[in-house]
């Protein structure tokens, strides 16, 4: 599928303004290619920025308590939202496009309707593809627990309700829990030395 000048735009901006995981955005866009080719062009673009809001710290970001805070999934689709919306508008999408954008963003972590659980879904599947090793980082620093980081991936898989999806995240799901429990008990054995 040939990419509008609007995505491939979205892609340099994701590119350039968040490093810090940025193949998370641009693999969740390539998982809802593969789940839906033909997605709406609100679809690919929310899928594609959902979480664009961890590139712009300031004051009203929110704080993350915990892996599984609902709270913050909401502020966090919320703002994510609000700035990729001004993102759009400022490079030229329609409002109905930028609208489209903005809602699905919001509901980019607990679905709700066909759309928007496709955008959840391809969130899901690049977690699970791509980012198992910076929480097991996590684990292995101390930043976050063994419990955490498995609540994280079980949720990462819980939460999808495409079927094809689930299907898919499956395997990585289990790759991803045999890889935690490696890092445990290597944990636990130097903790015993």
């Amino acid at each position: 599928m040939a990419d509008s000048p609007l995505i491939e735009a979205a892609k340099r901006w994701v590119i350039g303004k968040y490093t810090y995981n940025n193949f998370h955005l641009v693999r969740a866009l390539e998982w809802l290619d593969r789940l839906a080719p033909g997605s709406s062009e609100a679809a690919r673009l929310a899928t594609l920025t959902h979480d664009m809001e961890r590139a712009f710290p300031g004051p009203d970001q929110p704080v993350m308590t915990a892996l599984d805070d609902p709270a913050y999934m909401v502020l966090h689709s919320e703002r994510s939202a609000r700035i990729v919306g001004a993102w759009l508008r400022e490079n030229g999408a329609d409002e109905d496009l930028a609208r489209g954008v903005e809602r699905l963003i919001e509901f980019h972590e607990f679905g709700g309707w066909p759309e928007a659980n496709l955008v959840q879904a391809a969130d899901s599947l690049s977690f699970l593809d791509v980012n198992v090793d910076l929480f097991l980082n996590m684990a292995r620093s101390g930043k976050r627990t063994i419990r955490d980081v498995r609540n994280k991936f079980d949720y990462s898989y819980d939460r999808i309700q495409v079927p094809e999806a689930k299907a898919l995240a499956l395997p990585m799901l289990e790759k991803a829990n045999e890889k935690l429990a490696a890092l445990e008990a290597e944990l636990a054995g130097a903790a015993r030395q």
